[in-house]
């Protein structure tokens, strides 16, 4: 059986599958029990599995972690979620100096197979804190795996993944398009790899790589630029870390020009390594310089700033006309 579903609802279908099918799997964090989620992507949960696999935690981020290593060791599988990727922070002693390193720290011993789910990037006028897109921040730290959807099918067959896997998995929800649209997945549980992208759109004349909400605005770019003759082809990594390098090393092979589309700030960001990646990798195919179209290197502005901040499908055009004509 298939449902049509949107991005919060395949969460919440990926997890009541694995709560099914699991017993260790446990879900908690903010709001996450008797409210369903801030964004009700828990919803039900605690009414089907009760209190001690689906409750509220304290508002205490670093709390939320640290009690899921403990679990992740002891034969539990955590599914924490903080309220937004901003609200991480104060979790980030816990993420870099014990969830990533514990494999190798304990030589393999211990594993922790736990996710932590938070929704984040801009779009939805919030205020501070609640729209960061700082993923190459944590795709930097070795050990922690960095997964974003795009689409209510990944979402629900990579959270399924993540759970399953034995390392933690950082587990980013583009919140923009949390309902921007529905879409027809299995009913039952499935699994997608960790670590393999996504070819969206296949074309020519330029390989534009992005991920999360973004991926929607590049298809939107890519109809606007298609009128003039332009087909550039579309990969979606899904994965931050690990990344599959080979897929766009072999379409900018083809293409011979690339355009990194990303929502965070600019410098040190995702888009800088892929571009490094491509310059070491396939420079000598190469018919332009490769490019990025990102936000700024500022804070993320308050509501009435994000529309300027957010890259957009006339940017992106734009963006993919100068480099197709270079």
């Amino acid at each position: 059986m298939a449902n049509t579903l949107n991005i919060v609802q395949a969460v919440n279908q990926a997890l009541m599958n694995e709560m099914e099918n699991d017993p260790s799997v446990v879900v908690y964090g903010e709001d996450v029990g008797v409210e369903g989620g801030v964004f009700r992507a828990t919803v039900g949960l605690q009414e089907k599995f009760g209190v001690q696999r689906a409750f509220d935690a304290p508002l205490a981020e670093s709390a939320i972690v640290g009690t899921a290593i403990g679990m992740a060791i002891n034969g539990l599988k955590p599914v924490v979620e903080l309220q937004f990727m901003g609200f991480s922070y104060p979790a980030f002693n816990q993420i870099i100096s014990h969830v990533a390193r514990m494999r190798n720290r304990s030589r393999g011993r211990y594993t922790l197979p736990m996710v932590i789910r938070a929704p984040y990037g801009g779009g939805i006028r919030a205020l501070e804190h609640h729209s960061e897109s700082t993923e190459a921040l944590y795709a930097h730290i070795p050990g922690l795996k960095v997964v974003i959807p795009s689409t209510p099918y990944d979402a629900k067959g990579l959270l399924i993944a993540a759970i399953r896997d034995p390392d933690p998995v950082l587990f980013l929800e583009p919140k923009r398009i949390y309902r921007a649209f529905k879409q027809e997945i299995p009913e039952e549980a499935y699994v997608l790899p960790i670590g393999k992208a996504k070819v969206v759109e296949e074309g020519e004349d330029v390989t534009i790589i992005t991920w999360g909400a973004m991926v929607r605005d590049v298809q939107k770019a890519s109809e606007m630029v298609k009128s003039k003759g332009i087909n550039p082809e579309i990969i979606d990594l899904r994965t931050i870390s690990p990344m599959d390098r080979d897929s766009f090393i072999e379409s900018v092979k083809k293409t011979g020009r690339a355009i990194v589309v990303h929502e965070a700030p600019k410098s040190f960001g995702a888009g800088a390594e892929i571009v490094s990646i491509i310059n070491e990798k396939a420079f000598l195919y190469l018919e332009a310089p490769p490019t990025r179209v990102t936000g700024f290197d500022t804070i993320f502005p308050l509501p009435r700033g994000e529309k300027h901040y957010i890259p957009t499908p006339e940017r992106i055009a734009k963006t993919i006309e100068d480099v197709v004509k270079f």
